[in-house]
């Protein structure tokens, strides 16, 4: 089995992953309470956290699947990208491992990781797939054409599209994290009450700067009764704006098959505007580390011994 671990963010997690896909556990420990009074991720505050939790998380993922490190052939961490401190964490727990056991180990880009998601059973998409990866740090269309990796079509030019959720959740005073809490209020709105602007960027690039001004502005001309009354509405409306901008660019690459990785796969409108995709399993949507377990499969490992100048960086390479 692989042991993946994911620390690149606000999620410490672990998992068990078999060479054929088949997840035997798969463990998460969010930190969400512990940074929504402060509107989102506080770097130092995650990484203090993930020291805390990494090892716990670790031996909870071996009880749940009924294993030991006698069973793990290889273990698959992620390196980039992602919060360095938090990162940090994660390499030097998964170094710590892999020295212990003489394994060899896996730099998994965490991009790869969401798209990885769809090779694990039972979905276990077969490429090649037109692949939207939306989350909160990242948007992106992919091509991809195998499993050892894919080929960028469009970037987002500015915001991400989870990012621009929960910047609007936060002009609505829904909290932290707000996509959600987003979807969950433009179900009781009118979508087509505000007609909020999608971007029109060259290529197949998006942009959502400036749908989250629009917000604002909006937000702003409101009364304070005026903006309780309004706010489902507002909600739906700015929800079916990023979901416009996401469908036309998927629509526009074309390709006979799509798929949607990522924290925003989650959300309830572009899964239903994309009836024909293969979205990623909900609870392996957000940050996890059997989607990381899985992107070894197809990934260069690095022998003992070398594996302990290895890095974890900000950006992905």
């Amino acid at each position: 089995m692989i042991l993946g671990i994911e620390t690149s963010c606000d999620e410490t997690a672990a998992a068990l992953v078999t060479r054929h896909g088949e997840i035997r556990a798969n463990v998460v420990a969010s930190q969400v309470e512990l940074h929504a009074r402060f509107g989102g991720v506080v770097p130092e505050i995650a990484s203090r956290r993930h020291l805390e939790l990494v090892n716990p998380v670790l031996q909870e993922a071996l009880r749940d699947a009924g294993a030991t490190l006698d069973d793990v052939d290889t273990v698959a961490v992620t390196t980039e990208p992602g919060l360095i401190g938090a990162l940090l964490v994660g390499v030097s727990a998964a170094k710590a491992v892999a020295w212990a056991r003489r394994l060899p180990l896996v730099p998994v880009n965490h991009l790869h990781g969401h798209v990885a998601s769809l090779y694990l059973r039972p979905l276990d998409l077969q490429p090649p797939f037109t692949c939207l990866l939306a989350s909160g740090g990242h948007t992106l269309l992919l091509d991809v054409q195998d499993r050892g990796g894919y080929r960028v079509l469009g970037t987002t030019l500015d915001d991400a599209a989870g990012e621009a959720f929960d910047k609007g959740a936060r002009l609505l005073g829904l909290g932290y994290p707000g996509g959600r809490q987003m979807d969950e209020l433009a179900k009781r709105g009118d979508p087509h009450a505000y007609a909020f602007p999608v971007a029109r960027v060259p290529g197949l690039d998006f942009s959502f700067s400036g749908l989250k001004t629009a917000l604002l502005y909006a937000v702003r001309g409101l009364a304070p009764q005026e903006l309780e009354d309004r706010r489902a509405d507002l909600a739906a409306s700015y929800q079916r704006a990023i979901v416009r901008a996401l469908v036309e660019r998927i629509s526009a690459a074309g390709g006979d098959r799509i798929a949607i990785v990522g924290g925003v796969a989650a959300n309830s409108e572009l899964r239903a505007s994309l009836p024909e995709a293969n979205p990623a399993p909900l609870r392996l949507c957000t940050d996890n580390a059997a989607m990381i377990a899985s992107a070894a499969r197809y990934s260069a490992h690095v022998p003992a011994a070398e594996y302990l100048a290895l890095d974890a960086f900000a950006s992905a390479s």
